[in-house]
């Protein structure tokens, strides 16, 4: 059974070279990239497929790491979001059995972050973009990000919704105040708070109309959704205030595909597919923060048909890919 998975990080040394001169840089999290992890960013060679073989992973679908270049300054991010696709595109032709690769955006510039789309799609072959969510005080939902989500709908180019670290005022109202700071940053970011960041923007994607304007765009999450699919009931309740077309469920179903981010849980998968059908569901390891053991047996003991094993494994993957305008 082939496998690919889809969320899978790199940084590069120019990108690391901008958030350390950046004001805001990381926004905190520089000890969650150091050490080991640094360096299994950095690589895009041997020690990376020894990785991927070790876990039995056909494929990596490569992305810039959170916070990708939502925190620098709007020129400085167009010229590393056209080199770092250009590195991306270049590692899956080098490579292609074994790479591919979501574009990365330069979203404080938004009309030329919707240009890079287009070139990152059309001429370097990647597929779609992973976002880090909002861009320093912007949600996804703000009118200036919309240019780039049209593109996105009209390429029929998937989105992937990566977790970010929330803004500080965010972190020190609700994960701050502990004894030791490695408690609030862990707490603010892997512990709940990227999680909630992530569901956050699609659900704001929802509540602004955007999505029924856009019903061709396509949404990844991870980590089984970022809560969304966990709370669908309770969050069905905004449907008496906002003036919803569908219910909530069915925007879920209509443009969200999700990924396991190297959760292997069986209690997860099964409340996915209370709401989602088997075709939404697509394999991640969320590489280098998670390890990619047990994620083959996961796919291949899931209480999923053959087929819908298959599906989960690689085919949904390709089947969304095939569908791009190139």
């Amino acid at each position: 059974m082939k496998l690919i998975a889809i969320e899978e990080h790199l940084v590069t040394p120019a990108i690391l070279d901008a958030w350390k001169n950046s004001a805001l840089g990381q926004d905190g999290m520089e000890a969650l990239d150091s050490g080991d992890t640094k360096d299994q960013l950095l690589d895009l060679g041997e020690r990376r497929l020894a990785r991927m073989d070790e876990g039995g992973i056909d494929v990596e679908v490569l992305s810039v790491t959170t916070p990708a270049l939502h925190n620098l300054e709007p020129e400085e991010s167009v010229a590393l979001a056209r080199s770092s696709n250009d590195l991306m595109a270049s590692t899956v032709r080098a490579n292609p059995e074994r790479f591919q690769g979501f574009a990365t955006l330069p979203m404080p510039a938004p009309a030329e972050a919707a240009t890079e789309l287009e070139r990152a799609v059309r001429e370097l072959g990647l597929h779609g973009a992973l976002l880090c969510g909002r861009t320093r005080d912007k949600n996804l939902d703000h009118p200036d990000f919309f240019p780039m989500l049209e593109t996105a709908a009209r390429l029929r180019a998937p989105l992937y919704i990566h977790p970010q670290i929330p803004q500080k005022p965010v972190r020190d109202a609700l994960y701050g105040g502990f004894a030791d700071p490695k408690i609030d940053l862990a707490f603010s970011t892997f512990g709940v708070g990227w999680h909630y960041e992530s569901g956050i923007q699609f659900l704001r994607l929802m509540l602004s109309g955007t999505l029924d304007r856009l019903p061709d765009l396509r949404i990844i999450l991870g980590h089984w959704g970022e809560v969304v699919l966990f709370y669908l009931e309770r969050i069905q309740g905004l449907a008496q205030v906002a003036p919803l077309k569908r219910s909530v469920a069915d925007y879920c179903r209509d443009h969200l595909y999700i990924t396991p981010s190297g959760m292997w849980s069986p209690t997860y998968l099964q409340r996915t597919l209370e709401v989602m059908s088997p075709d939404r569901l697509i394999f991640s390891v969320d590489d280098p923060y998670r390890p990619a053991r047990g994620g083959r047996t996961f796919v291949e003991t899931a209480a999923l048909s053959e087929a819908d094993r298959e599906a989960f494994a690689h085919r949904n993957w390709e089947r969304l890919v095939s569908g791009i305008q190139r």
